[in-house]
């Protein structure tokens, strides 16, 4: 049931040409709860899309009765018209179901620059047949979900029930682009809790930053990243705060593996996890700079457990730390302890799933970044995405 599994909101997908596979591509959830509260990130990235901008601008009340999303097409760097493209979107779906345009954001995701005359008629022109699919019985969001991939290979969504009887629903994509400040990833969850717009803004950044904001894959950051909370607050029922983001979290986590393992190109998953850090956040970097090393990515690719470039890569760092007294780990065979040679390298099996733990033995704090390794089908992939 995806983002319907709460009460209170219906969603649909719908095709209307935007992607040359004539596959679903344009999306609604609506919310016909008695409250309108939502909260929302958006990427850090200076160079923002037409949708952001609008849904920043539109959702800072703290209120929204719908979100639509598109794939073909980010309309990103597409100038006043593609602004202004995002406004008739929100503006003709009020329209649809008797609210303010304001009460509507956007989300949209595909290839930068793409966003004219033709894409957004068939945005447009597809919303009446859009709003009237999510008021079918049989519509469960599967569709939703559906409509918002681009190079994911499988639908990404998710479901929660609170202890006390509210629920939680989301749908996500992401396959590429994935990096801190979000990742080119579009993300929508929803909750009949009953909880005003400041809990659910305090929430959401809770769980982000300890979800999506830690899937680096490639280092790359997205133009067009969004992460939309809403409630519909149909259940009555008022949960704690921080039992609700406890379990907004662990939905977030499920939703972000679930963006990890489809990462374009992707042989290995890769969850590098610091211990023994002085602070949170150094232990966040230093996990984040070894993610991004791309000597390290390719040597996991190969199945090399060349530890040297993690301890290499940890030294980049201003983290807090001994030089001389780093410990690592490989799927776990301590292969180095206080910075030299341990266990025989040629003892670690590797998988699908792999394991990187680095103790700096400088404090209490620990985190994990996860990533990928940088392969033959990723280059492949991306070295021709737009042609």
């Amino acid at each position: 049931m995806t983002v319907t599994h709460p009460t209170g909101f219906r969603a649909a997908g719908l095709t209307v040409g935007l992607k040359p596979s004539r596959t679903p591509d344009l999306s609604a959830v609506i919310n016909d709860g008695p409250s309108d509260a939502v909260a929302a990130v958006y990427t850090s990235n200076r160079c923002k899309a037409n949708p952001v901008l609008w849904s920043e601008q539109a959702g800072a009340d703290g209120r929204a009765r719908a979100v639509v999303l598109n794939s073909g097409g980010a309309n990103c760097y597409t100038g006043a018209f593609g602004f202004e493209t995002s406004r008739l979107t929100a503006e003709r779906t009020a329209e649809l179901l008797d609210v303010r345009a304001e009460d509507v954001l956007i989300c949209s995701t595909g290839l930068i620059g793409v966003g004219g005359q033709d894409f957004r008629d068939r945005i447009v022109g597809g919303l009446p047949q859009l709003v009237e699919a999510a008021g079918a019985a049989a519509q469960d969001g599967r569709t939703a979900a559906e409509a918002i991939m681009t190079t994911d290979t499988v639908a990404k969504t998710v479901e929660r029930t609170g202890t006390d009887g509210y629920r939680l629903g989301g749908m996500a994509k992401g396959a590429g682009m994935l990096a801190p400040g979000l990742a080119t990833m579009l993300v929508v969850v929803t909750t009949d809790a009953a909880l005003p717009a400041e809990a659910l803004d305090r929430a959401l950044r809770a769980a982000t930053a300890q979800s999506f904001d830690r899937l680096d894959t490639d280092g790359c950051m997205s133009t067009n990243d969004t992460v939309i909370l809403m409630a519909s607050g149909a259940s009555g029922v008022t949960p704690e705060e921080a039992d609700f983001t406890d379990l907004l979290t662990d939905a977030c986590l499920d939703l972000m593996r679930q963006l990890h393992v489809d990462a374009e190109g992707a042989h290995h998953d890769i969850a590098i996890t610091t211990t023994g850090a002085a602070s949170v956040d150094d232990a966040v970097t230093v996990s984040r700079s070894v993610a991004r090393s791309n000597l390290f990515k390719a040597a996991i690719f190969g199945e090399d457990p060349n530890w040297g470039r993690v301890v290499a890569q940890v030294g980049t760092t201003d983290a807090a730390f001994d030089p001389a007294c780093i410990d690592v780990t490989i799927n776990g065979v301590r292969v180095c302890t206080d910075s030299t040679p341990d266990e025989d390298p040629t003892a670690v099996v590797f998988t699908r799933e792999v394991t990187v733990d680095i103790d700096l033995k400088s404090g209490d704090s620990a985190a994990t970044v996860w990533t990928s390794d940088l392969t033959h089908d990723y280059v492949e992939e991306n070295s021709a995405y737009s042609t």
